[in-house]
């Protein structure tokens, strides 16, 4: 993007949309970037120019009844997708917003988890089809879904489908949730960014350490989605996964936001 206008950048990198969720840049879990040739993480804002981002801590509660209030734009349901790197935080974030949607309607919304989806390691992204044909579908013609569920175990599809009922609200959370395809159904799209040395931790304390040459291989297949997705550009929230701020944890989540420019070789300052 170059070094011309920067402040004109910034404005449209923290600017509104139509649906009222405040749309950041792309984020790489350090400094706020547009993507460009200089690299997989792109420049700065423009030459010499970085944007520090700013936690802000907000209630699960009231993004739910946005969620609600918004447009529903797959069929009668409002989809939401929760995006982010392996280890992000991804599922705390669906299942939290999930609480709120159900202390608020007093139904709780279907969460569909991608990872539920893929056919082993190798179908990183190309599980869709089967998220289409199974579940966006059904929903967006007004009729609750189902799908099979991969055992990572067995290494196979169980045989029982799991219902996903058509409703208000429709939570998909998992590694390209919000790929570019989907995102005129979207009614909020959530992406959920962690150091990486912390997400590969989370991973391997979760799976164990026989799963470090294929995450490997994973993280290099979903940076490369991003980039080329550019997947976090367009999302309507940028979550930190890996909070500071004290704070309930099922209550609220932390916002991250950009509200100005500093140079970059003061970027440490803060100013």
């Amino acid at each position: 993007m170059g070094d011309t206008n920067p402040p004109d950048v910034i404005g449209r990198a923290v600017g509104r949309t139509p649906n009222g969720f405040g749309r950041p840049g792309r984020h790489t879990g350090e400094v706020l970037t547009i993507a460009g040739p200089e690299g997989a993480d792109g420049p700065a804002m423009g030459r010499g120019w970085t944007v520090i981002p700013v936690a802000v801590v907000e209630p699960y509660a009231e993004l739910a009844g946005r969620v609600l209030a918004g447009p529903a734009r797959l069929g009668r349901t409002r989809l939401v997708a929760v995006d982010g790197a392996s280890g992000a935080g991804k599922s705390r974030f669906a299942t939290h917003l999930a609480d709120a949607v159900a202390r608020s309607t007093g139904v709780r919304p279907p969460v569909v988890r991608t990872d539920d989806l893929l056919d082993g390691w190798d179908d990183q992204l190309t599980f869709w089809p089967r998220l289409e044909e199974g579940v966006l579908g059904p929903i967006r013609a007004g009729r609750s879904g189902a799908y099979r569920r991969y055992s990572w175990v067995r290494r196979a599809f169980l045989p029982d489908p799991l219902p996903v009922p058509v409703g208000p609200v429709l939570i998909v959370e998992g590694v390209s949730a919000a790929r570019a395809a989907v995102a005129p159904e979207l009614t909020l799209a959530v992406f959920v960014t962690a150091p990486a040395p912390l997400r590969l931790a989370r991973a391997v304390d979760r799976d164990g350490p026989a799963i470090l040459p294929e995450l490997r291989r994973w993280h290099a297949g979903e940076a490369a989605h991003f980039a080329a997705d550019g997947t976090a550009e367009r999302a309507d929230l940028v979550i930190d996964g890996a909070p500071g701020l004290p704070h309930d944890r099922t209550r609220y989540y932390a916002r991250l936001r950009w509200p100005r420019r500093v140079s970059a070789d003061r970027a440490d300052l803060g100013t």
